[in-house]
């Protein structure tokens, strides 16, 4: 029988066949990929002298369709889910698991790369071959080469069983964001949300079968916005209520169990390859070499921060005491009052943004940015299938007309994708036998829909996860590497965040701001003054928002670097982790862990702090733009060179000084958060 994920994918550019592909169609397709991915494994284990060409290079090659198939299955499983995907993903994960393991813990194969690893300095191998030998001796013994046979029996079960449980994790958030729906009856009680909102509240509870109602949802662009607009703190605090106590109400979705075995045998699994816990085992391979690092790293900037978000949180108490006699300001209080003292403070507020940045206008404007700084052009490409109706295709091509790559982007909420933004790939990019294999690369997001009178409308913090994310997208685009495991984001974990949030900050230039933030109904070009407003209000709060940020980092490296069998009451772990940063009144019965999924869930285990880490590169990097001029071309070419096309290919270390000219410095950042008096 025809299975589409198996036939040779047909033009354009050999994309993903989505609309022929159907549910069944993934497992046999997984299996036969396996089977011919062993096939090539094989191959490589019976050459009698191993050299880096036929070890190291056929290993990097090898399992190319799997990689392929397993990418567009895990990518539909996060973003256009079903209860079949679901239950397939469970069926699926231990396969994969068990395949790699089976790579990883062959003692023949590992013998073959060991052999070609120790005559390493006798081979004229280039810098890139060089991290590709030592990265893939390192994976295997970091995943238990070096264990004896029944050792490396038990971490294939630890493996098998992590897979399952964070899969697990994952699906109970999802089901718990997804079962709840608060409806109100009175307009009275959905007093201070923006007209748009409210629309989109009605536009909810109509297609939920009350019409007349408007309805709030834990989904991002119906939360974040009841929670910063509604005068009704009841409503508020309802909502609060209801999002952070998710996987937290000791029923069948609730993940505390979940997280003490995730814990458990992640620790089991890093003391089985001799690291002391989980953190160790992980920040071997970042920037940061260990959690000692990591904790002196946070706890240096939240000595910078504390003082300021002290000082931040005073100001707003007064505030709210002064407007609305508030005497303690509690959680589901803060966005709320932040949003008004904003508008005080610089007579700015996002709903005052929103009519300056229709999606479709900051979309073309992300575009013209990356044209400016690298010669992209995104052609529309309706040839190019897509696995949904809203998501968007295009052909990406370099300044000389050349392809360079395929980008999808999908934008809006749906009951099937899992809430936030990322960027993923569906396709690697590598050079073999002189051709170079270009990469198929999305992101997806959950931005406010278009209503029935506009547009979908964002908030310049939905214009900055755009920008991150695309920023994501670049690095992968731009890759340029020989080997496919070296290339686009793949590079150290603390080092991933920088092409993101380095974008980010040309949202605030106005050379950028001037190519789409125009106003959707006038046209009108956003004022000078509210450009100016909009940098002064980025520092507004800073050093409560940094507060927060290093509070979930801890908390990660605390979770990863304590016994796991100390940890039996997740709720006061987790209040006593966060006490120090936490400077507003504990709420009873909430919890925050249970819905972690960048550590349960995502890979951001034992390395929540990257993003902090990684803001230090960004602003350290841009201060040289910024020196040479925002769209400075020799600076945009060398970014490009050293970072986006470099991926990892050489130690991030190596890459950020041939950008920069030195080791990163923590000035920029602490300066542009306003967290020590800039010099002026």
């Amino acid at each position: 029988m025809h299975n589409p994920l198996l036939a040779k994918f047909a033009s354009p550019f050999d994309t993903a066949p989505f609309p022929t592909i159907k549910t069944e169609d993934y497992l046999p397709a997984i299996k036969t990929a396996i089977e011919d991915a062993k096939i090539e494994i094989e191959a490589i284990k019976y050459e009698k002298n191993p050299t880096f060409e036929n070890t190291l290079e056929a290993l990097d090659r090898s399992g190319n369709k799997l990689s392929i198939i397993s990418s567009i299955f895990f990518n539909l499983n996060s973003a256009e889910t079903s209860p079949e995907l679901q239950k397939l993903a469970r069926e699926i994960s231990p396969l994969l698991t068990k395949h790699s393991n089976d790579i990883l813990l062959d003692p023949i194969l590992f013998q073959k790369v060991e052999a070609v690893f120790e005559k390493k300095e006798k081979l004229s191998l280039s810098p890139e071959q060089k991290t590709l030998l030592e990265k893939t001796y390192k994976s295997f013994v970091r995943n238990g080469a070096k264990l004896d046979a029944e050792k490396g029996d038990d971490l294939r079960e630890i493996d098998q069983e992590l897979a399952q449980l964070s899969l697990k994790f994952g699906e109970n958030v999802l089901e718990e964001t997804n079962k709840f729906i608060h409806y109100e009856s009175e307009e009275s009680a959905i007093e201070g949300l923006p007209e748009g909102i409210k629309e989109a509240a009605a536009q909810i509870a109509e297609e939920k079968g009350q019409p007349g109602k408007w309805a709030f949802t834990l989904n991002y662009p119906s939360y974040i916005p009841a929670l910063t607009y509604a005068k009704n703190r009841e409503l508020r605090k309802q909502l609060y209520i209801a999002y952070n106590t998710k996987c937290a109400k000791g029923d069948e979705l609730d993940n505390q169990q979940i997280i003490k075995d995730i814990l458990k045998l992640r620790e089991k699994r890093a003391q089985l390859l001799g690291y002391q816990n989980h953190s160790e085992f992980i920040l071997e391979e970042r920037m940061a070499k260990s959690p000692k690092e990591v904790t002196k790293f946070l706890e240096s900037l939240l000595e910078k921060a504390r003082p300021k978000a002290k000082k931040d949180l005073e100001e707003l108490s007064y505030f709210a005491k002064k407007i609305d006699g508030i005497t303690e300001i509690k959680k589901w209080d803060f966005a709320y009052y932040s949003e008004l003292l904003k508008k005080e403070k610089y007579a700015i507020d996002d709903e005052l943004l929103r009519p300056y940045f229709q999606l479709e206008k900051v979309i073309s404007g992300v575009f013209k940015t990356a044209n400016k700084l690298f010669g992209l052009e995104f052609v529309k490409n309706s040839e190019i299938p897509v696995y949904h109706p809203d998501v968007l295709a295009y052909e990406v091509k370099d300044e000389n007309g050349k392809h360079v790559a395929v980008f999808y982007a999908d934008y809006f909420p749906r009951p099937g994708k899992r809430n936030g933004a990322w960027m993923t790939s569906y396709k690697g990019q590598s050079i073999q036998n002189g051709i170079n294999n270009r990469p198929h690369v999305s992101i997806v997001c959950n931005f406010t829909k278009p209503t029935k009178t506009k547009p979908s409308l964002l908030t310049f913090n939905e214009v900055t996860t755009l920008f991150h994310e695309f920023g994501h997208a670049l690095h992968g685009m731009l890759a340029n590497t020989t080997y496919e495991s070296l290339s686009g984001t793949s590079v150290y974990w603390d080092f991933v965040e920088l092409p993101s949030q380095i974008f980010e900050n040309w949202c605030y230039e106005k050379e950028c701001l001037d190519f789409f933030a125009d106003h959707y109904e006038t046209g009108e070009k956003i004022p000078a003054d509210l450009i100016v407003k909009l940098k002064k209000a980025a520092n507004f709060l800073q050093g409560y928002q940094t507060l927060r940020q290093i509070s979930f980092g801890l908390l990660d490296i605390a979770f990863h670097s304590h016994k796991a069998s100390e940890i039996n009451d997740i709720p006061s772990f987790e209040r006593e982790t966060m006490k120090g940063t936490d400077l507003l009144p504990n709420v009873p019965g909430t919890l925050m862990s249970t819905s972690f999924s960048h550590i349960f869930q995502g890979g951001y285990s034992a390395g929540y702090y990257s993003y902090k880490w990684a803001e230090v590169l960004d602003a350290d990097a841009f201060e040289l733009f910024l020196e040479k001029g925002v769209f400075d071309k020799e600076t945009a070419s060398s970014f490009q060179k050293n970072i986006l096309s470099a991926g990892g290919s050489e130690h991030p270390t190596i890459l950020y000084k041939r950008f920069r000219g030195r080791d990163p410095k923590q000035d920029a950042l602490l300066k542009r958060a306003g967290l020590v008096e800039s010099q002026g």
